[in-house]
């Protein structure tokens, strides 16, 4: 039988072998930051003649245009996610504030519904990317694994919680990654986020730093089923 404690340390190696190796992620954020730098300006259309048409065909015209604006700008004030997610996974698609990704790895298929802060306290301490994510493994028979890679070291056996809603988690911690201590409490506390606004991290570091991650839950449930969807095929 495989304790507890091996079965997370097992997990640890598996956390260690996407986000560190490669395509970790600094990768991640590197992708991010990329995308971003290296997005073509919109290019301006060279001005057009200026014929007089009817009244009634000026109207018709001016409302797909301005349709077509609006929903330009929608598009430009939603995030966006990385292609490549870490591990080298591949982003299927996002919903508001989380991706979904798969990866292959020989018949093995991981995938994942995941999402980056939106606040970290204190601002003033400098930490690597941080992510939350719940992830399937079939070919582990894992499911609904919750887990965080925190961007920083934690404190050995420090204090460290989840709190979602009214309920409060508390986690286990092997040096940057962390999981719900409970494995019971998974399937609870993601129902728990299906219906809440926000997931509130509070750990401490190795240095003694109490530090806390806020990540906004807005599009987790249509992610997580989309998710758990790809990994049941």
């Amino acid at each position: 039988m495989i304790t507890a404690s091996l079965q997370r340390g097992i997990a640890a190696g598996i956390l260690s072998a996407i986000f560190v190796i490669g395509t970790g992620p600094a990768a991640l954020a590197q992708s991010q930051r990329g995308q971003q730098s290296t997005r073509p300006a919109a290019a301006k259309p060279a001005p057009a003649a200026k014929p007089k048409p009817a009244p009634a065909a000026k109207t018709n015209a001016a409302k797909p245009a301005a349709a077509g604006a609006a929903a330009g700008a929608a598009a430009a004030a939603r995030p966006a996610q990385a292609a490549t997610g870490p591990g080298g996974a591949s982003l299927l698609t996002s919903y508001g504030d989380w991706g979904v990704y798969t990866a292959q790895t020989g018949r093995s298929k991981i995938c994942y519904a995941l999402s980056q802060p939106k606040d970290r306290l204190p601002k003033n301490v400098n930490r690597d990317p941080a992510y939350l994510f719940v992830s399937f493994r079939p070919a582990e028979n894992v499911k609904n694994e919750v887990a965080l890679v925190l961007g920083f070291s934690a404190k050995e056996n420090g204090p460290a919680e989840a709190a979602v809603g009214n309920a409060s988690y508390a986690l286990i911690t092997k040096a940057t990654n962390a999981w719900l201590k409970n494995p019971a409490e998974e399937g609870q506390a993601i129902a728990t986020m299906a219906r809440s606004g926000n997931v509130t991290v509070k750990m401490q570091s190795a240095r003694g730093s109490s530090l806390t991650d806020r990540y906004s839950l807005n599009g987790f449930s249509k992610a997580l089923e989309h998710a758990r969807k790809e990994c049941a095929s």
